[in-house]
């Protein structure tokens, strides 16, 4: 394919504006151009030529795009994939993909018959880390691994759960959302461990162990733990938390027999801690940008680093969320409500001592969260 690539970009607010500052700067070297961009809500600075839609579905049938960006509402994932794909597009589609196991097949099946690829905007999985990581669970440097672990401690105010109409909410309008801790904010933490830990495709899950907990006043968890049990018999210990007093980074980790290895996702950096050293060695990875690897993959056809299929598992986990019953309240004797910024948070009493005992402890069933046992 030569010449430059169109592309459009659905959702210019929020996230979405990362999609079309990246689009900009990319089509600084003349191979794309930001052909159009849809969203409902006006504003946002754009070059004088792009087009600008309403609807993302009317800009596909009318801008003629190579690549479409969707950072759209998750209910809206699957049907504005299946049509930007029959239109002829690439699509770079926001995490969470899709909102079950079904969807993820449909949206499979549509990308195989029109030969167009689905890049799923888990960037850390578009890291050279990864690999490096599972590398050193496999290779004995750590001993055996006794678990795989993910902890995620974010702090994210009411008003971002008023963000819009589906935030906060398991569905709306019979539509599946799954807005939750562990399906979006940190969904990230989830589908890193995933990847390190070999899964893939949703059969690689073998069952998952939820406990969610919810200090606001949403119908989705916003402080969980989770255990996913693995085919392959690996486990992995997850505590994810937005109601944590402070933001700190992200993390995966790999315990073993004589050691353990922390991989900060979002940072590409890699520490590995053995018995027999003093101290831990760390390493930093590159990662490749989404943009520029649709990008490379419309040209050549050369494979997409986070393909769809490659987040089925992550799906699975979601679907067995979205299935489990409305998250118990955190009571508000464990709560401490501050204000910073002109933003009011919810911060639960003991949130990051506990978040780390389920990770590296391999499991919450011998962890009690401080807030439970007494009325909300």
């Amino acid at each position: 394919m030569s010449g430059a690539l169109r592309v459009g970009v659905a959702g210019i607010h929020g996230h979405g504006r990362t999609h079309v500052d990246a689009a900009l700067r990319r089509a600084a070297s003349g191979e794309i151009e930001l052909a159009a961009v849809a969203d409902p809500r006006p504003g946002g600075e754009l070059p004088s030529g792009t087009l600008r839609f309403a609807d993302a579905a009317v800009m596909m049938d009318a801008a003629a795009l190579d690549i479409v960006i969707l950072s759209t509402p998750i209910p809206t994932h699957e049907p504005l994939t299946l049509h930007a794909l029959e239109r002829g597009a690439h699509v770079l589609l926001e995490k969470p993909p899709v909102p079950s196991i079904a969807a993820h097949e449909r949206v499979l099946a549509a990308a195989t018959r029109t030969r167009r690829g689905v890049q799923v905007g888990f960037q850390s999985l578009a890291s050279a880390g990864i690999e490096a990581t599972a590398d050193v669970a496999a290779s004995g440097i750590i001993g055996d691994v006794r678990h795989y672990g993910a902890v995620g401690l974010w702090c994210r105010s009411e008003e971002y759960w008023r963000r819009t109409p589906w935030a906060g909410r398991k569905s709306i309008d019979g539509r599946l959302v799954a807005d939750g801790v562990i399906t979006n904010p940190l969904a990230h933490a989830v589908a890193t461990a995933l990847a390190v830990a070999g899964a893939a495709e949703p059969e690689d899950v073998a069952a998952v162990d939820l406990d969610l907990h919810a200090a606001n006043d949403i119908e989705v968890d916003d402080t969980s733990s989770l255990v996913i049990s693995l085919r392959s018999g690996a486990t992995i210990a997850a505590a994810l938390a937005v109601t944590a007093p402070r933001r700190s980074e992200p993390y995966v980790l790999v315990r073993g027999t004589r050691g353990h290895a922390v991989y900060h996702y979002t940072l590409d950096l890699l520490t590995v801690s053995t018995d027999a050293s003093p101290l831990p060695r760390t390493y930093g990875f590159a990662r490749t940008p989404l943009l520029d690897d649709i990008v490379a993959h419309a040209r050549s056809g050369s494979p997409v680093a986070v393909p769809l299929a490659r987040t089925g598992a992550f799906t699975r986990v979601l679907e067995d969320v979205v299935a489990a019953p409305r998250p118990a309240a955190v009571p508000r004797g464990h709560v401490t409500t501050l204000s910073r910024d002109r933003e009011t948070f919810r911060v639960v009493e003991g949130v990051e001592q506990w978040a780390e005992q389920v990770a590296w402890g391999g499991g919450h069933t011998a962890v009690r969260p401080p807030w439970v046992g007494e009325r909300a």
